[in-house]
């Protein structure tokens, strides 16, 4: 069974997620720690709970869902992984960050991609990788089956949708992306978005301006 914890960080209020497992394995999702203040916040919940991190994903590399990976590798030695294109989103980061006013040092370690259909496994839990590109060039959501939930980025969210005026973004993509990959999951599946409040499929099909 995978426990969800999740840090809202930064000034753009970016949903940072811990996933873990009874063994005390974790996965770090998007972290969007900007200052060491956020830092230390993540860094003792997982000193607290006796977490290992195993594994750091990003569903995109907006600047707000990257703020965190330097200093996640840095720190736990964990590789990032991304679909390969998002990979020019991350290199382009930096500058964004600074075109906002958040200036940040970027991620340089290794990389690992991450492709539709891959299965990430946390001990003997599994996520399973959805393409859902739109809000950016090659946005992933990450699936869990048995504990019925979905990490969602950007795409999703609380009768709301990612934005599409970024680079990479594309509306009619967007939407195609909810309507083809995620409205085929199961209504319950719960969904932890990118920012703001958990919402589920089954009341996105219902209640989503966006989507009617």
């Amino acid at each position: 069974m995978i426990k969800v914890k999740v840090f809202t960080f930064s000034p753009i209020q970016e949903n940072t997620y811990v996933l873990y497992n009874q063994h005390n394995e974790a996965i770090i999702i998007d972290p969007g720690c900007y200052d060491t203040t956020e830092q230390d916040q993540l860094f003792q919940f997982i000193q607290s709970n006796t977490l290992k991190p195993v594994q750091l994903l990003n569903t995109h590399c907006h600047l707000d869902h990257v703020f965190g990976n330097k200093w996640v590798y840095d720190t736990f030695k964990t590789p990032l992984h991304i679909h390969p294109e998002e990979e020019p989103m991350l290199k382009m980061a930096p500058l964004s960050g600074e075109k906002w006013g958040l200036p940040f040092v970027n991620y340089e370690g290794p990389i690992k991609y991450l492709y539709p259909g891959d299965t990430i496994l946390l001990g003997n839990d599994a996520l399973k990788v959805i393409f859902a590109p739109g809000h950016s060039p090659a946005s992933i959501c990450f699936y869990s089956e048995f504990d019925n939930f979905l990490i969602g980025g950007d795409v999703l969210f609380r009768e709301s949708i990612g934005r599409t005026d970024l680079p990479g973004g594309n509306h009619e993509l967007l939407l195609k992306s909810i309507r083809e990959n995620l409205f085929c999951l199961p209504n319950d599946v719960k969904v932890y978005p990118g920012h703001g409040l958990s919402t589920t499929i089954g009341h996105e099909k219902r209640h989503n301006p966006f989507l009617q």
